[in-house]
């Protein structure tokens, strides 16, 4: 790390929570990432309330979730060979401009009134793919800003942008339709693209070398790796039995806010504001928790407190009763995602670090992908508290069952990071 560090005091000490942010290109990516991730968590809100107003189908509702994940699933060992292989700042940039360009075409679309289901899924699934594209060329560029010792703090920090992002985002979002409509929502997430684009181009790391291989090949190398690897596995399997079964709560919300609790976009958008709340505190002493707990007992806290918060939500009528759950949820959340993400981080070796994330991103995200389908195809049958009962039961079994069957790798299994 050759970039200069702004003097560490207080807060920033090196290995204290904040301590990425002495690094001036931390900083900046950070703060940019952050107005994007709000622009995102607006757009996300306005398709999900958007295909209410289009369709009553419980399963075309979900798939709105499941639209921004598929893409993650499908394409990101592609994107995680493309990573490593070239300039991740400019792979970055690549999908930045491509989210852009379908956010556009979406506000265009949706102002102009020529906006159906399909439409909105096709558009939303383009911003996903974009989303795949960036993931793991973004997360395997924190290396590239902060010092090997700040790069669980840094993950954490990171994870607190989104969250803060899902905080706020949800809420703006959901005033902004009601004032304006979903296209104003879409146009403003468009924007919101630019400031990431304005800071990777202005951004200038010292890449290390790199030996290209073959598409084909180079995915298969970072396959083997994984496959080969009992710690790694292990954490794979979390992330997709986590994903499939807590997916439900952010798939099924727009239909238990609009038909149970006959709420109004604003309502909506306050549950996720309520949601994002709740990571941002988790985030906050997560790191700490982890150290101070381990992974294994972490999980079992996180998972169990969000699977007992989806319970009372299920049977929720009103938006107070469910606002102190669903904070509870997004904790739990957060503490899940993060602790799989050092864990996947710390044992990838950097020069397959980008496929390595993208092998975590497309099980993780396949999981949400396939949960979020199964749920909103069940809540058709069952409806929606019935589905959402059922997947937090599920997710209450697999707690005891993953940690037989696939026990958290132990502190020093597998690193290969300090």
């Amino acid at each position: 790390m050759t970039e200069a560090q702004s003097r560490s005091t207080g807060l920033t000490a090196p290995g204290s929570t904040f301590a990425p942010f002495r690094f001036p290109a931390f900083r900046a990516i950070w703060t940019a990432n952050l107005a994007s991730n709000i622009g995102s968590m607006i757009q996300s809100v306005g398709a999900a309330w958007l295909m209410t107003d289009l369709t009553r189908s419980h399963q075309l509702i979900a798939l709105v979730q499941a639209s921004t994940t598929l893409p993650v699933m499908l394409l990101a060992l592609f994107a995680g060979a493309i990573a490593d292989n070239h300039d991740r700042r400019l792979v970055m940039l690549a999908a930045q401009v491509c989210m852009l360009i379908a956010s556009g075409l979406l506000a265009a679309l949706t102002w102009a009134g020529m906006i159906g289901p399909l439409s909105l899924l096709a558009l939303t699934l383009t911003v996903g793919a974009g989303t795949a594209l960036n993931g793991p060329a973004w997360q395997a560029s924190v290396r590239l800003q902060v010092g090997p010792e700040d790069l669980p703090q840094a993950i954490s920090i990171n994870t607190i942008a989104f969250n803060l992002a899902r905080s706020v985002g949800p809420a703006i979002g959901g005033l902004l339709i009601s004032l304006a409509g979903p296209a104003t929502a879409f146009a403003l997430n468009s924007l919101s693209y630019i400031a990431l684009i304005v800071v990777l181009l202005r951004w200038r790391p010292e890449m290390p070398a790199r030996e290209r291989q073959p598409m084909l090949a180079s995915i298969a190398t970072g396959v083997k790796f994984c496959a080969g690897s009992s710690p790694v596995r292990r954490v794979l399997g979390r992330g997709f039995a986590f994903g499939f079964a807590a997916v439900a709560f952010l798939a099924l919300v727009p239909v238990l806010v609009r038909e149970q609790m006959r709420g109004s976009e604003v309502d909506f958008g306050l549950l996720l504001g309520a949601y994002g709340l709740g990571s941002i505190i988790t985030a906050l002493w997560v790191a700490p928790a982890r150290r101070r707990w381990g992974n294994e007992r972490l999980l079992a806290v996180a998972q169990t407190a969000f699977a007992l918060a989806m319970l009372p939500i299920a049977s929720a009528t009103t938006l107070p009763a469910a606002l102190l759950c669903a904070m509870i949820a997004g904790g739990g959340w957060v503490s899940t995602l993060s602790t799989l993400n050092v864990a996947m981080q710390l044992r990838s070796p950097e020069a397959i670090l980008g496929r390595c994330l993208a092998i975590y991103q497309a099980v993780t995200f396949g999981g949400m992908a396939v949960g979020a389908y199964a749920m909103g195809l069940l809540s058709d049958y069952v409806g929606v508290a019935g589905s959402l009962r059922m997947a937090a039961i599920l997710l209450l079994i697999l707690v005891p069952l993953l940690r037989w069957l696939a026990p958290m790798p132990a502190r020093d299994e597998g690193r290969v990071i300090a």
